[in-house]
């Protein structure tokens, strides 16, 4: 009997993986212990690294703006901490230099603690979620595990922390990372995707004294750091028209030509590429916007000296700015070590990963190729409340727990909870070996922050502040 489904269904089905049991899942991740066991999971081998780590920094400044590439070491130098942000390619080529679980989930890629923050849903909600994807690629479970552990201790240590709370909060984190996973392993697959973390659940970390006092400051913060708040801050009007205000080298004018293109043109090319990638809806939407102005933005750390413009369009009533970021996206850190993405574009990679991780997404998220390099698209903004560091510290247990949930949900929606839940298993074995990485690996990223230091003290290495 033939089939009245339309052939591109019929294959689209024939693709799908059969369905596997519970004992089958369960036992990929008991497999898994025999890959590598997991007190295992805490060895550290500096002599085995296979790369020097102060190389593998510069080696990314070759493919970067090269008036840039000075500012993003003098950012990096500043801290361990810093470095460690900018140092997501030093550790990937250190976390493939060792044996992993072959349990694969969608990597944030750089799940850092600061990668976590407010963000707004299409409906104006603020969720606690991963904010950073230019690395994301599909990997093993632990090495976002392992990142973001580490970086528990880093930014401990940064603050004067004692190693107790470090420890402390590192612990909190597995505790919470296990109990979700162990809950998402036999969830229905529409209650891990529905599942949001609120800035109200964010908010129960502190006694009910202080509870008021930062929900109206998280309030306050995420109403200005909209469009309108931006266009309130880094605009002016020159000779009637709304510019973004310049400010050296963090935003600067574009030159009248850039590769020989005029600029300008450039920038509605690029816009335009950009509308294409989005579905009809957002389209439709964007299409009520024109271009204003656009400028070249300094962001981050590790993301100094890609390619990052900051781009302002004007509504239909000429009261109601947006505000684009459009952002230069190369190849995943991670793609040397676990294969080449299998998006055609690798700013459709940073989106794609976003979209999949996150509960919800900004609508105007998107991509764009020009003249030879990769874009993605979003909202510059756009309600995000990024914690600083300083603050985070006081209540770094708690935080590190909620950021936890968070992690697990990301790879409970993108990889198979069952069997990293099977792999964890009561988790003695699994704490102890993460633990006792986390605290190696920020003994190493001090030294390989006094490495790069020595290099800019010594004159081989330039820097600019900014």
């Amino acid at each position: 009997m033939t089939s009245s489904m339309p052939a591109a269904e019929r294959g689209q089905r024939s693709m799908r993986a059969p369905a596997v049991s519970s004992a089958d899942r369960r036992a990929v991740g008991r497999s898994a212990r025999k890959r590598v066991p997991r007190r295992r999971l805490g060895d550290w081998h500096p002599a085995a690294r296979g790369h020097d780590a102060l190389a593998t920094v510069l080696m990314q400044n070759e493919t970067r703006v090269p008036d840039l590439v000075p500012i993003r070491m003098s950012r990096m130098s500043a801290s361990p901490w810093t470095y460690y942000r900018g140092a997501a390619a030093v550790m990937a080529a250190d976390l493939a230099a060792a044996p992993h679980s072959g349990i694969d989930v969608q990597l944030c890629g750089d799940a850092h603690v600061l990668n976590f923050g407010l963000w707004a849903t299409p409906e104006r909600q603020l969720s606690f979620d991963l904010r950073d994807f230019d690395e994301t690629l599909r990997g093993p479970f632990e090495w976002d595990v392992k990142r973001y552990l580490a970086s528990l201790v880093v930014l401990a240590r940064d603050n004067g922390l004692p190693d107790r709370a470090a420890r402390a909060a590192v612990h909190a984190a597995l505790r919470a990372y296990r109990a979700r996973i162990a809950s998402y392993a036999t969830a229905d697959e529409l209650t891990i995707w529905y599942d949001v973390i609120t800035s109200d659940q964010l908010l129960d970390l502190f006694e009910p004294e202080e509870r008021e006092r930062v929900s109206a400051r998280v309030a306050k913060r995420a109403r200005r750091r909209t469009s309108a708040g931006a266009a309130r801050r880094l605009t002016h009007v020159v000779d009637g028209h709304l510019r973004i205000v310049d400010d050296p080298p963090i935003r600067v004018r574009l030159p009248a030509t850039v590769g020989g293109v005029d600029a300008t043109e450039l920038a509605a090319q690029t816009l335009q590429a950009y509308h294409d990638s989005l579905p009809y809806e957002r389209r439709y939407l964007l299409d009520r916007f024109t271009l204003v102005d656009v400028v070249r933005q300094v962001v981050g750390v590790g993301s100094v000296g890609m390619q990052v413009y900051l781009v302002l369009l004007g509504g239909r009533n000429g009261a109601d700015p947006l505000f684009l970021q459009i952002k230069q996206a190369g190849p995943s850190v991670y793609e040397r070590f676990l294969g080449a993405s299998p998006q055609p574009s690798h700013g459709q990679r940073v989106i794609s990963g976003k979209r999949v991780i996150q509960a919800a997404s900004d609508v105007f998220l998107g991509w764009t190729s020009v003249q030879g390099f990769d874009f993605y698209v979003r909202q510059f903004r756009d309600m995000k409340v990024v914690p600083d560091s300083s603050r985070i510290a006081p209540y770094l247990e708690p935080f590190a727990e909620q950021c936890a949930h968070v992690l697990a949900r990301a790879h409970a929606r993108t990889g198979d909870a069952m069997a990293i839940a099977s792999y964890v298993g009561r988790g003695r074995r699994f704490d102890e070996g993460m633990a006792s990485f986390a605290v190696a690996y920020a003994d190493q990223t001090a030294h390989d922050h006094r490495q790069l230091v020595a290099a800019i003290e010594s004159g081989d290495v330039a820097t600019q502040p900014g």
